[in-house]
């Protein structure tokens, strides 16, 4: 199994993970050759299906980031498709409170632990026969914390055996509290919120990760106690580059 990033949150260190939309395996198979300790293929808000999403898994094969997926919505259907195809950790949408926790946990471990259903097609053959009896210990698994609902009922998500952390989604929490979206935030009541999830996290003795643009404030976050942070995603970055491009030979 590729257990960087399990490995990585387990030592304390600061982990860094990378993002997908573009439906693409061969921009995925770049990120992935990259130094991430996870990789993430986004079927929320990305362009990627699940078909997609299954090239993708298999040309980032070569890489040991952990590949890890961030369903449409939380639903079984999807969410142990994309396990069998051999995604090792899933940060889900929408996680508003304790039975959804629940649920989210149920999904991705097998039995006694959880509901999930066996049939590992692809991830049996990646990871080898072992598979089954070695799956639910080495699933990463994150609950975005991203509207009201869900943070009044952030104590009892963290506490949910089983999640391996909290993951904030600052743009729909933004929303949820009255401002525009995009991520980064600077104001007094985001910040406050921001650490108020962090630090339910801490108390449940579980992970905390957020979503970051610039790589300034993903520094500052590792440096307030956040254990995982996104860098923007494969469009952000590709547009930044090809701009800056185009820009100096403009200039």
């Amino acid at each position: 199994m590729k257990t960087r990033l399990k490995d990585c949150l387990a030592s304390g260190k600061g982990a860094i993970n990378g993002w997908l939309s573009i439906p693409n395996t061969f921009t995925a198979e770049i990120m992935a050759a990259q130094d991430f300790d996870s990789v993430t293929i986004d079927l929320q808000h990305g362009l990627v299906d699940y078909q997609a999403a299954l090239g993708m898994l298999q040309a980032m094969s070569a890489s040991n980031a952990t590949p890890v997926v961030r369903p449409p919505w939380l639903e079984p259907g999807i969410i142990m498709k994309l396990l069998d195809a051999g995604a090792l950790g899933i940060i889900c949408p929408m996680v508003n409170n304790r039975a959804d926790a629940e649920q989210l946990v149920g999904i991705c471990k097998y039995v006694p632990d959880g509901f999930r259903s066996s049939g590992p097609t692809r991830a049996g053959i990646v990871y080898g026969v072992d598979y089954h009896t070695s799956a639910n210990d080495q699933m990463v698994i994150f609950a975005m914390i991203e509207t009201e609902e869900a943070l009044a009922n952030v104590d009892e998500i963290a506490a949910t055996p089983g999640l391996t952390g909290l993951y904030i989604g600052p743009s729909d929490l933004s929303i949820s509290l009255g401002h525009k979206p995009g991520l980064d935030r600077t104001e007094p009541e985001m910040l406050e919120t921001i650490e108020k999830i962090r630090l339910a996290a801490k108390k449940a003795g579980i992970k905390a990760g957020i979503h970051c643009l610039e790589n300034s404030y993903a520094k500052k976050m590792l440096a307030q106690g956040f254990d995982l942070v996104t860098l923007a995603n494969d469009v952000r970055l590709y547009s930044a580059a090809v701009s800056k491009t185009v820009s100096d030979m403009r200039g």
